[in-house]
């Protein structure tokens, strides 16, 4: 392993979000918290998901969680990208890093952001209600498996993507969706039948699920379903990309 050349890149990757942090880190904790004021007004007194857990107190974890994944995928599917449109992605790709050294520099500076959007939604929630935190190491290991696979997601598409509009096009038409259909706003229990059983076919499900169990200590399926599938998930994205970027398609041009 180039620990140096890794660790060189996984900085560069770090400060150039940091720089910009106004757009990269405030700007989504802001969005989310327009989310958490409407749904959380009109609805909380009116949505009883869990006994005893508040319908804001509910919201909250649902809503970092999604933080952390749109936010880590946006940040190395633009970043990427944009290296690519530039031709500086040259240099990295010249310099001696591995496909698997590049992966961990990217994924893990898409983590980074993804926590700090995180951490970010969490304070401005504080404003409204408390969060109690049931399991720590649940709240810690979904997090960074949620980062990972959508950093990873963020890798691939910048990778096949042409131009702009094909990256916009995956975050909206998959990345957007899948969030905002995974349990966010509303417990899967509720749902009638055939959509109940739709909603277990959506990965995102299982990330914001065991993400909340990490703080409610309840949660729509069991835990443990929920981390083996999301590991899974994690494992297949990363054979992927580390695939594609071994081979360097689209990017040896």
């Amino acid at each position: 392993m180039n620990w140096h050349g890794m660790y060189t890149l996984f900085v560069k990757e770090v400060l150039r979000f940091m720089k910009v942090a106004i757009q990269t880190i405030l700007t989504p904790v802001v969005t989310v918290l327009l989310y958490l004021l409407v749904f959380g007004s009109v609805l909380s007194k009116h949505v009883t998901v869990y006994a005893n857990v508040p319908y804001l107190v509910f919201l909250v974890p649902g809503l970092m969680m999604m933080a952390v994944l749109q936010n880590a995928f946006a940040n190395s599917s633009s970043s990427l990208f944009q290296s690519k449109m530039t031709g500086n992605v040259i240099f990295m790709l010249l310099s001696p890093l591995s496909e698997l050294e590049i992966y961990i520099a990217y994924v893990g500076a898409s983590i980074i952001r993804g926590m700090s959007v995180g951490i970010g939604v969490w304070a401005a929630s504080l404003i409204f209600t408390t969060l109690p935190v049931t399991r720590v190491d649940m709240v810690v290991l979904f997090t960074m498996v949620g980062g990972g696979i959508l950093g990873g997601l963020g890798l691939i598409s910048a990778i096949l993507a042409e131009k702009w509009d094909h990256i916009a096009a995956f975050q909206n038409f998959v990345v957007l969706p899948l969030s905002f259909l995974s349990g966010v706003f509303y417990s899967i229990n509720k749902l009638p039948p055939f959509w109940e059983n739709v909603s277990l076919f959506n990965p995102f499900f299982y990330l914001i699920d065991g993400f909340r169990f990490g703080f409610l200590g309840v949660s729509d399926k069991p835990v443990h379903l929920s981390i083996s599938i999301s590991i899974l998930f994690f494992i297949v994205v990363s054979i992927v990309c580390l695939g594609i970027l071994r081979i360097g398609y689209k990017m040896r041009t």
